[in-house]
C-alpha cells in the first residue's frame, strides 16, 4: 500500500475554497460547472454523479474519468464526512483519501491532501510504483490549479472574501 500526504497554503479563505469545491470541483452540488477543469486540473476528463447526497455532499457517489498513463481510468468515488468549509474523506473501493482546510489566518489557508492506494491486479501491481508518482504529481498540480484559478478569479464569490483579503487586493 502507497500513501500520499501533500500540503500547501492557498491565498485564499476556506469559505471560498469550499465554494469553487462545492461548484465544481467536487462536484458537492446537484448541478455542477464541469467547464473550468481544464483551468486547473490536467488528469479529470469528466464526472458523472451517480448520487447527489445530501445538502453538504455527505453520500455522494461520482464517477470520475480521468487520464492515465497511456490510457483513460474511472473512478468510483464515494464522499463521507463532509464538515462544510474544513473537510471530507473520499472512499474508492479499498482506497481512502482526504482533503482538509486548516484556517491559518483571515486570508490564509493551508490544504491537506492524503491518499492511501495500492493496486492488486497484475500487470499494474508490477508498475505501482511509477504509477503512483505519477497520479501524486497530477493531483498535486491539481491542487495547485485550484488555488491559482480562485487568484485569477476574484470576482468568483468575492462575497466570501474576508477583510484582510479585500485588503491585500486593493
Amino acid at each position: 500500500m502507497r500513501e500520499h500526504r501533500y500540503s500547501f497554503d492557498m491565498p485564499h479563505s476556506p469559505a471560498r475554497i469550499w465554494a469553487l469545491m462545492r461548484e465544481c470541483a467536487l462536484c458537492f452540488s446537484v448541478s455542477p460547472r464541469h467547464d473550468r477543469w481544464d483551468e486547473y486540473d490536467p488528469m479529470v476528463l469528466d464526472m458523472k454523479v451517480l448520487e447527489p447526497g445530501d445538502e453538504n455532499g455527505e453520500g455522494l457517489v461520482r464517477l470520475l474519468i480521468f487520464k492515465k498513463l497511456g490510457q483513460n481510468g474511472t473512478a468510483r468515488e464515494v464522499v463521507t464526512d463532509v464538515v462544510p468549509e474544513q473537510s471530507y474523506t473520499f472512499h474508492m473501493g479499498r482506497e481512502i483519501g482526504t482533503v482538509r482546510l486548516e484556517r491559518l489566518g483571515p486570508d490564509r489557508t493551508r490544504l491537506h491532501f492524503y491518499e492511501q492506494f495500492h493496486m492488486r491486479k497484475a500487470p499494474w501491481k508490477w508498475f505501482e510504483g511509477p504509477i503512483y508518482r505519477y497520479i501524486n504529481r497530477q493531483n498535486e498540480k491539481s491542487l495547485r490549479g485550484f488555488s491559482r484559478w480562485l487568484g485569477d478569479h476574484p470576482e468568483f464569490r468575492a462575497d466570501l472574501v474576508e477583510q484582510a483579503d479585500q485588503q491585500a487586493s486593493a
